[in-house]
Parts: structure tokens; C-alpha cells; sequence
């Protein structure tokens, strides 16, 4: 039956066999890369359901497309279809420049208080990679999505509110920098309730699917009452609500067995046998350096908003690019999720048929994990990991492959599907 997503007082989604899920085609490149998406999606669907599921999309109005044709780059309509229909789906967007919103992606998140932005990241054999073994890279980023300094409370050099700040941290708190008329303000915002619910729902997804670690990546050592308040929340939230289910880094520490590049086969072995998670933390440039040199330490990942951005992109870097990243922005309590390619617009080639729509298929498998639809969405991951194998591929890999079959955004589609 056709009808809405809906969310049951447990928490779980209710999804009927024919929702309604509304989408942004994107700006750019976005119509390009949806148009061979959907078909994707679609094919999927109706091979792995025989007709008994299908999705009923429904275009709501975001960006350049927006602003064309109502004035307004993030219509009142296209939020109330977000929050009516619960589960929805994006192509890139572009942010207006010189006013306006700021980051359409961030004011979405934030008018729905999507505080997970989830970003599974993982290699697919003959993808090209600057890193001898891309294949050791499988980690999921729990990246805080509503705080810190992407917050947006920030004011520009000789402004009034600068000044106003610089005047109430010299006046009142006797706190002097140097602050000048060229210096702009911004605050940094991280909560206790922030923290836990990002920290919660890493470790919950952890548990459910079965991985050996979750790690709490900060700067707690320089930024010790915000990113070190995260860390610390972060562990009571394991302690206090999963002790059943996780070693904390200090018992950990007293059965670990090995460390260097055997410390993942060590975690996965402790985890198996007791069937818990073990909580660990590391400084976000050690972590950073750490994912080149042992990738396989690290599983799950639960950071703040900044570091969360560096490291994804860093991440979709090992795998071949962010153009094959897939992404989501979830609020866990109310099951709201939009899914999104995580790349930009690219707007020079618009309407060329050329680019790689892997980000916004497999942010599309990620939506059908999240509705429960789970078999279309292995049966894409697979066709689409074929396809590349096979070395048919789009320009961004054809460029980097030798012997590659060079394939537009549509015929790159094709084969997914003909692999389905």
C-alpha cells in the first residue's frame, strides 16, 4: 500500500510497501547523477521485491532550482515534506554566495535536528587509491552535526557584535588576546546532551552490527571544556547506560593482548569472545595519522562536527575519492534521515552526462539499510562493486585505471543494473 513513513513509539521505523519518500534532484551535476540513481534504486526494488515494494518519489524544491522558480533557495515546503515523510533523499547543493543561508545542507540539518551525520566508509577492489592497502579501511564516522563551530556564531573583523564580544571578554572576564578591529569571533558550542546522543548512537550502532571498537576522536588536550568535555561525556555514556556491552579504554588496556597493526585482530578477537565493544579515544591529528598507518585499528568512529568533516573527506580519500562517499544526516529519536551525496556541484559539467553517481547510489542503499528494504540494498552495493572490478567505470576512474571501458553517468548505470 502506498503511504508515509511513520515512527512507532519504540523507536522503529513503520514503512509501508509503497512509501512516498521525498527527494532533491540537486544542482549541477545533480539532475545528471539522479537521473542514473533512481534508475538504480527502482531496479533494485522490483528485482529483489517482485513487485510487492516500491518507492513513490516525490520532488521538493532546494537550491538553484528553488530560487528559480519560487525566489527562495530552501522553501517552507520542501522542510514541512521533510518532516511529513520522514525519510528523504539529496543530490549536492549549492550554497548562495554574498548572503543569504549560509550552507543550505547545514540549515536542513539543522531545521530537523539531524544530529548524526553518518558516513560508512569502506574500499571497493579496482577503485584507484593513494594508499598501498585501501582494502584495510572499513570504518563508520558518527560525526556530531548540530554543534561546534559549525554552530554558525560567528562575527566578522570590525563588526559591532565583534566588537561587543572582545569588549565583554576583556571587560568582564579579564581575558585579553590582542583583539583588534582585525580580529573576527567565533564560539565553539558542545553540549552535554549533544555529546551523549552522538556518542549513544555510535556505540548502539556498534553493538547491532557486531564491530570490535568505537573510537571518541577530539582535542580534549588543547580544548579541554569542549572537545575534552565530549570525550568524557562520551565515556560515561558507555559506562553508565553499555557496561554490559563494552570495555572502556582502561579495561581494555588490561587484556590487550599485542598493539601496532595487531591491535584490530587483538580488538576483534577480545570482542568476539566476550561479545562487547571496547571505548577508546585518540587526539584528532594522532587519529588522523593513525588511519594511514594502521586503518585496521579503528571500526567506528564518534567525533565532533569539525574533526568529523576533515576526517570523512580524508577517509573518502583512501577509498578513491569522495565522489564514490556515501552519506546520511539522522536524528535517531525521531527517525528523520536525509541521505546525500557528499560531494559538491560541480557545476561545469552540468548536463554532460559524465560524472560518477556512486555517492548518491550508495547514499540511496544506505536510505534502503534504514527502511529496512536491506536486500536491494546489498544487491546494489554488489552490482556496483562489480561494475568497477570490471573496470567500466566513469572519467574520474577511467582516468586513474589502465585497460578501463570508459562509460557516461547513464551507461554506468546500465551496467549496475544489468548486474542487479
Amino acid at each position: 500500500m502506498e503511504g508515509r513513513i511513520s515512527i512507532q513509539e519504540t523507536g522503529q521505523l513503520q514503512v509501508p510497501d509503497q512509501p512516498t519518500i521525498p527527494f532533491v534532484i540537486g544542482d549541477g551535476i545533480g539532475p545528471d547523477i539522479w537521473k542514473a540513481a533512481v534508475r538504480v534504486f527502482d531496479q533494485a526494488v522490483e528485482k529483489y521485491y517482485q513487485g510487492k515494494r516500491k518507492i513513490v518519489w516525490k520532488e521538493v524544491l532546494a537550491g538553484e532550482k528553488a530560487y528559480d522558480e519560487t525566489g527562495n533557495w530552501l522553501p517552507e515546503e520542501t522542510l514541512t515534506a521533510f518532516r511529513d515523510y520522514v525519510v528523504g533523499i539529496k543530490g549536492p547543493l549549492t550554497t548562495p554566495i554574498g548572503g543569504g543561508i549560509r550552507s543550505l545542507n547545514v540549515a536542513l540539518r539543522k531545521a530537523l535536528d539531524l544530529y548524526v551525520c553518518l558516513r560508512p566508509t569502506r574500499w571497493y577492489e579496482g577503485v584507484p587509491s593513494p594508499v598501498k592497502h585501501p582494502e584495510y579501511v572499513d570504518m563508520v564516522i558518527f560525526r556530531e552535526n548540530t554543534e561546534d563551530i559549525y554552530a554558525g556564531i560567528e562575527f566578522a573583523a570590525g563588526s559591532i557584535e565583534a566588537d561587543k564580544i572582545q569588549g565583554f571578554l576583556l571587560g568582564e572576564l579579564n581575558i585579553d588576546y590582542g583583539f583588534s578591529d582585525s580580529t573576527g569571533v567565533g564560539i565553539k558550542l558542545v553540549s552535554e546532551e549533544g555529546s551523549k546522543r552522538l556518542v549513544r548512537a555510535a556505540i548502539s550502532y556498534a553493538i547491532a552490527n557486531h564491530k570490535p571498537s568505537v573510537t571518541i576522536v577530539h582535542k580534549g588536550n588543547i580544548m579541554k571544556f569542549t572537545e575534552g568535555a565530549f570525550k568524557q561525556w562520551g565515556f560515561e555514556v558507555a559506562e553508565t547506560e553499555f557496561a554490559e556491552h563494552t570495555y572502556t579504554w582502561g579495561q581494555w588496556e588490561r587484556t590487550k593482548v599485542s598493539a601496532g597493526q595487531e591491535a584490530a585482530n587483538a580488538e576483534q578477537q577480545q570482542a568476539e569472545r566476550d561479545g562487547k565493544v571496547i571505548i577508546k579515544d585518540m587526539i584528532a591529528d594522532n587519529f588522523l595519522q593513525q588511519i594511514l598507518l594502521a586503518p585496521r585499528d579503528f571500526s567506528v568512529v564518534a567525533t565532533l562536527n569539525l574533526n568529523g568533516d576533515y576526517i570523512s573527506d580524508a577517509l573518502a580519500a583512501m577509498v578513491g575519492g569522495i565522489g564514490i562517499a556515501p552519506g546520511a544526516n539522522i536524528n535517531y529519536a525521531t527517525g528523520h534521515a536525509i541521505f546525500e551525496a557528499t560531494h559538491g556541484t560541480a557545476p561545469r559539467f552540468a548536463n554532460t552526462d559524465t560524472m560518477n553517481p556512486s555517492s548518491v547510489i550508495l547514499s540511496g542503499a544506505m536510505m534502503l539499510d534504514y527502511i529496512g528494504w536491506t536486500e536491494a540494498a546489498a544487491g546494489i552495493r554488489q552490482a556496483l562493486a562489480e561494475t568497477i572490478k570490471q573496470r567500466t567505470v566513469t572519467v574520474d576512474f577511467y582516468n586513474l585505471m589502465e585497460d578501463a571501458t570508459l562509460l557516461k553517468t547513464s551507461a554506468f548505470a546500465d551496467a549496475i543494473i544489468a548486474k542487479l
